[in-house]
């Protein structure tokens, strides 16, 4: 095992020859700050959600499928810091902006005693084959922080995904229903009796995946579904 002290020299080296630089602006890090900059975590566009007021979240699912309660992190667009971080997430082996984004959120969360008392927290699945080949659910660290926090059951066992749709970025609303409504099942190995669920995304646009994994979510018969994603195209 590397002596912490030369862990931390080795570490400082690293920093130096390859140093660390912000996903949202591409400006080296300094000591202390880590993912973002300080000055692009200052102007992320936090959304302000919480589990009692109504939201443009909430608003989404209405008269669409029995959702308690909905909530975003931040406020997504088709540029800017979100984006960034997000691609990078997903597309660039970056894993660990999940973790970032979780433990944002889950100290916002802490301060919400409207949420109520989650059982288990589900991340919303990758198709096997997608999975194999990014190496991991880019929404995985992020519903683990969340369920730490709020002290519930992590379980990605539930929910399959059984259709590898392919990206659905550019697709219109029609389309992304089409191409979610048969998407996803309850793994019939999983043990049930879930309790209160609260279901996990990176992005809502539509609401189109949230909507077909809560409906086969409800026939499990949970307390409650709530809702929770990094982000939302407003």
């Amino acid at each position: 095992m590397i002596p912490k002290r030369l862990a931390k020299i080795i570490n400082e080296i690293n920093n130096i020859l390859l140093p660390r630089v912000c996903f949202g602006c591409n400006a080296q890090l300094f000591r202390g700050e880590s993912i973002l900059c300080a000055v692009c975590r200052h102007e992320m566009p936090l959304t302000d959600h919480n589990f009692l007021e109504e939201n443009t979240v909430d608003r989404i699912f209405y008269g669409r499928i029995a959702i308690k309660k909905s909530a975003s992190f931040v406020f997504f667009s088709k540029n800017g810091i979100v984006k960034n971080l997000l691609h990078s997430l997903k597309y660039k082996n970056q894993e660990e902006i999940g973790g970032f984004f979780g433990d944002w959120c889950s100290s916002h969360l802490k301060q919400d005693k409207n949420l109520g008392n989650i059982d288990v927290v589900i991340p919303v699945p990758l198709h096997p084959k997608k999975l194999k080949k990014r190496g991991y659910n880019q929404v995985a660290l992020f519903a683990q922080k969340i369920a730490e926090a709020i002290d519930a059951e992590y379980r990605d066992d539930v929910l399959l995904k059984t259709l590898n749709t392919k990206t659905q970025t550019k697709k219109d609303r029609q389309l992304r229903w089409e191409n979610s409504k048969e998407a996803f099942e309850i793994n019939p190995l999983a043990k049930l009796g879930l309790g209160q669920v609260l279901l996990v995304d990176d992005v809502i646009t539509t609401g189109a995946t949230i909507e077909s994994c809560a409906k086969v979510l409800l026939k499990t018969e949970p307390n409650d579904i709530f809702v929770l994603s990094i982000a939302v195209v407003p």
